[in-house]
């Protein structure tokens, strides 16, 4: 691959501006703006160069870690900067996730992009603003009090006749400006000192502004990482067992010599892989090479019912504890009555629906990768490591996975990439195919969930009890990946918390403890059953058990759901505002669930749940009918209220709570990851069916816009009370109580006999 390397500073230098676009895909110039020299540190985030730059057009470049995972979030971060700079929206371009001209601003992840990344923005673009005054004051000869900006011109307030554009003032040259950087990704204050607009003024931001990926999504012009092509490629497909945890006892070169294009078979201890010169020798060449598997040195688990024993039965390595409040020994003992159940959560794939890909080109100690990471500094820290080469001599940019909704965190293919490509010193594109997808995806993890809760002699809850033990993310968080694990890189930790929100805390009982108990899961080989975090990880399990168990006591209770709810939320209104905004969007009529009153085959029934992601509240109403002879259940109507505080794109923050409700329903409804001793069974969607078309419900979305506050999360809220207000509204249409996800017809019969 024939590459010319050039400097920020020195494309400034030469063009006058930063607005240029590179194309990495067979052009006959192959850019790459790389920073020359950079250091295992990176840029440096006191740099304001570092964050903004200014074309002599008045074009905005904004450099960002974060990266559009199909979210909207790029557009959602490049209002913040046109509203603070007080440029049109359409100047703004966003260079995202190439760790050569980006800060680390930590993963794309955990709903934290436009709440930690957005203040951070947009901070630095009110440094930039201040000193664009600055420059201003002195070519007008004015004092900076005097002057204002519109679309990226400032003017004299008392003579605007008189102005001056960004473009003017600094196109095409650097600020040199040092501002403060404190903290590191996601939790880094950048100019905090600087004072930001007012949201009272705000123009740009709480707009629905089209979303900047879209066009070239919609005409198929779209670049993803699937369409990654660069001159010299290869193509590569790793080869493991299908099912079955084992490693490469002996391979057999000579079982796919008569493949024409064939170029090399790499193995590196475990670690076995094909490249060739077409992506078809390089499939047939996979699926053709005679490998002797070894005997596991452990089998998996038999199945789910023993994945619950070995939850409810292994001592935990960590314990969370969000509430402790009261003392429940004393709050059981005074209880008039108690109630309990143990809820089960299954092993669910990303299911993403092109499989993972990644192009690598490494050439001696340095390497380039493009890739669809959440987190880039953190996959190109993976590939240094199992390249054994220095952080700075990975250049990784981001390159849009098409797949799911979202993309899983662990990039595993990125390193299947790079130790191809130092193989055959050729970059070297790789795609998993979709029975190493749905075999080795690092799966959202099961989950046993037990809850004891005890009410007075007047029906108030005054005992709560809440354990969730889950399993923590073996693939994810600084863990090595399975390229790592292959070539003798282990696993550093027991893996990372799969969060301990939704339990309960969003209501305040008398004595009332919340407990998140992460269980041991690291494996000695290479495990299909590995564990990622996978959408809202963990709170749609803990909310699920939560709200249902909530209801449950309300129905014995002879309460309606809301009422219930309602008397458990003190202190903070936006909880109760929220469940409000949603039973009242839905038509929902104060009475006792379950109805019970229909003698038909059909029976329908409604259901509330309430939720608190990372302060973002969220309630949902789901509208069900129930076929009681088939156990089949139709999700028809699904009413949702959101409260992110400050919203920014209206527009936006809907797709997003249409996406978060469609994937709700699948999970809720149909997905389950099952396996026996010898591994993953289902390795199609055939066998891992996802909501279809004819099955998604209507929505109905309520938005509550608060601008007196920070901008909270909207990514991944909405999909969190969606489980259990279907849940709770199966049992209202036929009394049946379901405890286990996914509700599938079978266990629907099973519920309705029982």
């Amino acid at each position: 691959m024939n590459t010319t390397a050039i400097s920020r500073r020195d494309l400034l230098k030469a063009s006058g501006a930063l607005i240029v676009s590179f194309s990495f895909f067979g052009t006959a110039s192959q850019l790459l703006a790389q920073s020359e020299g950079l250091s295992d540190d990176g840029l440096d985030p006191t740099s304001l160069d570092s964050w903004i730059a200014v074309a002599q057009d008045g074009n905005i470049t904004v450099f960002t870690g974060k990266v559009e995972l199909g979210t909207g979030v790029v557009t959602a971060l490049a209002q913040i900067v046109a509203e603070e700079l007080d440029v049109p929206f359409n100047k703004v371009h966003m260079d995202m996730g190439d760790t050569a001209k980006t800060i680390d601003q930590g993963v794309t992840a955990a709903s934290r992009t436009v709440e930690r990344g957005g203040p951070q923005l947009r901070q630095a673009s009110a440094a930039a603003r201040q000193e664009l005054l600055k420059l201003a004051s002195g070519r007008l000869d004015a004092p900076v009090e005097k002057l204002t900006v519109t679309d990226g011109v400032v003017s004299i307030l008392d003579n605007p006749a008189r102005k001056i554009s960004y473009g003017n003032l600094l196109g095409g040259k650097r600020f040199n400006v040092k501002i403060v950087a404190a903290g590191i990704g996601w939790d880094m204050k950048v100019a905090p000192g600087i004072p930001a607009k007012n949201p009272k003024d705000y123009k740009i931001v709480g707009k629905s502004v089209p979303r900047i990926d879209l066009p070239e999504k919609f005409t198929g012009e779209f670049t993803f990482t699937q369409d990654v092509r660069v001159p010299g490629m290869l193509h590569g497909r790793v080869v493991r067992p299908a099912t079955t945890v084992s490693k490469p006892a002996s391979v057999d070169e000579s079982s796919i010599r008569r493949i024409p294009g064939v170029v090399k078979i790499v193995r590196e201890g475990s670690f076995v892989g094909v490249v060739a010169e077409t992506e078809w020798a390089a499939i047939q060449a996979a699926r053709t090479l005679k490998v002797a598997w070894s005997t596991p040195s452990k089998k998996l688990p038999a199945g789910p019912d023993e994945i619950f024993n070995y939850l409810k039965d292994t001592k935990s390595f960590k314990d969370t504890t969000p509430v402790n409040r009261g003392n429940l020994d004393a709050g059981f003992s005074q209880a008039n009555k108690k109630y309990e159940a143990t809820y089960h959560w299954p092993f669910q794939l990303h299911g993403m629906m092109a499989p993972s890909c990644a192009v690598a080109d490494v050439q001696g100690n340095k390497a380039t990768i493009w890739t669809g990471t959440q987190g880039p500094f953190r996959t190109r820290d993976a590939v240094a490591k199992l390249l054994a080469i220095p952080k700075g001599n990975v250049h990784l940019l981001y390159r849009e996975s098409s797949g799911s909704y979202g993309r899983l965190e662990a990039d595993d293919v990125a390193e299947d990439a790079a130790l191809m490509s130092r193989a055959v010193g050729r970059p070297v594109r790789v795609q998993w195919m979709r029975e190493d997808e749905h075999a080795w995806d690092p799966k959202g993890p099961s989950q046993y969930l037990t809850i004891r809760a005890g009410t007075d002699a007047q029906g108030k809850l005054i005992a709560w009890d809440f354990m969730d033990r889950s399993f923590p993310w073996t693939a994810a968080e600084g863990n090595a990946l399975l390229a790592s694990n292959q070539t003798g890189l282990r696993a550093t930790t027991p893996g990372f918390l799969n969060g301990a929100s939704g339990g309960g805390q969003v209501y305040t009982i008398e004595n009332q403890k919340v407990v998140a108990a992460s269980i041991p899961w690291v494996q000695e080989d290479e495990w299909p059953l590995r564990t990622s975090n996978l959408r809202a990880p963990g709170d749609l399990a803990r909310v699920f058990a939560s709200e249902c168990f909530l209801d449950e006591v309300a129905s014995a209770l002879g309460v309606d759901p809301v009422q219930h709810r309602l008397r458990y939320i003190v202190g903070d209104k936006r909880p109760a505002e929220v469940l409000l905004a949603a039973a009242k969007a839905s038509g929902w009529a104060d009475r006792p669930s379950p109805t019970l009153s229909s003698g038909s085959r059909k029976a329908g029934g409604r259901g509330i749940a309430l939720a608190n992601r990372a302060g973002t509240m969220i309630a949902a109403v789901a509208e069900v009918e129930v076929d009681k002879s088939t156990g089949q259940v139709a999700v028809q109507r699904i009413t949702l209220a959101h409260d992110c505080g400050l919203i920014v794109n209206p527009d936006g923050l809907k797709n997003q709570i249409e996406g978060n409700i469609m994937q709700g329903v699948s999970r809720a409804l149909l997905e389950e990851v099952l396996w026996d001793e010898n591994g993953v069974k289902n390795l199609d969607w055939g066998s891992y069916p996802v909501v279809s078309y004819e099955q998604i419900p209507e929505v109905e979305i309520v938005l509550i816009n608060r601008p007196e506050m920070p901008a909270l999360g909207g990514g991944e809220a909405s999909i969190v009370p969606i489980t259990a207000a279907i849940g709770n509204a199966i049992f209202d249409a036929v009394g049946a109580r379901l405890r286990q996800v996914p509700f599938t017809r079978e266990r629907v019969l099973g519920a309705l006999k029982s």
